[in-house]
């Protein structure tokens, strides 16, 4: 019986694109193309959710010829121009999980993409309750749903050789340190921790902590901050082996 080939990747998030990098966002797509499997981003693809600044990222994606995933970030949503983004990558063969699944076949095996964006709500001694104020209730449904999500996603893939989590808010605090504690609520929930504890994928990837830390697990899960500028480079490429065996950061 044939091994499981190993995957390779390259993640990153927070690109911000806008009309003064463009020539460095195709420039950095194009140049990771031959080196991985697929592309993963974990969400801010735009810098203020304007259609013009995701037409960038779909000209740097549109000539490449393996998959690009994504899931959207706060600063997509800011000029509430969802859908026209949303549409203007799905030209360009950029695949939105907001939230969703997929499973790609590459080489012959089954990789599958649990993404939701996440939303925020704090880890412990910041976490925002289902009490009081209406608006503040919903703000915590909106989390609700996203853990829910991401369970649904998790299940749809569960007999994938490889499983992985894309989101854009953290699911672990380990990676936001050298993020002021006082904003913490806002960068992500321990809530999203529980359906990879549950499911154990073999990768979680996020952004949105631009100075927070690269590295971080949820049990054993390895989880990372591939915020660009956390990593001080455009992309992380990454080769994962199988589910079993151990992982490999490449640069």
């Amino acid at each position: 019986m044939p091994e499981t080939p190993r995957l390779r990747l390259a993640a990153a998030g927070d690109v911000h694109c806008r009309p003064a990098i463009r020539e460095q966002v195709v420039a950095a797509f194009a140049a990771v193309e031959d080196e991985v499997d697929m592309i993963l981003l974990a969400g801010d693809l735009t810098t203020h959710g304007e259609p013009e600044q995701a037409e960038i990222l779909a000209d740097a994606c549109r000539p490449l010829k393996i998959p690009v995933l994504t899931v959207l970030g706060n600063h997509d949503w800011h000029a509430d121009r969802r859908d026209e983004i949303v549409a203007i990558l799905e030209d360009a063969r950029i695949q939105v999980l907001d939230p969703g699944h997929r499973v790609i076949e590459v080489r012959g095996t089954e990789v599958g993409v649990a993404g939701v964006k996440g939303f925020v709500g704090g880890f412990p001694g910041s976490h925002l309750t289902d009490f009081g104020e209406p608006l503040l209730r919903e703000v915590y449904a909106a989390t609700h749903h996203e853990v829910d999500a991401l369970d649904a996603g998790l299940r749809e893939i569960a007999t994938c050789p490889f499983r992985i989590v894309l989101l854009h808010y953290s699911p672990a605090q380990q990676t936001l340190e050298g993020e002021p504690p006082g904003i913490w609520t806002f960068l992500g929930s321990d809530r999203l921790a529980a359906p990879i504890r549950e499911h154990e994928p073999d990768l979680v990837l996020h952004g949105h902590a631009h100075a927070g830390r690269f590295r971080g697990e949820i049990g054993n899960v390895p989880v990372h901050n591939v915020s660009v500028p956390v990593m001080g480079q455009d992309f992380w490429i990454h080769e994962l082996e199988p589910r079993g065996a151990a992982t490999a950061g490449l640069h």
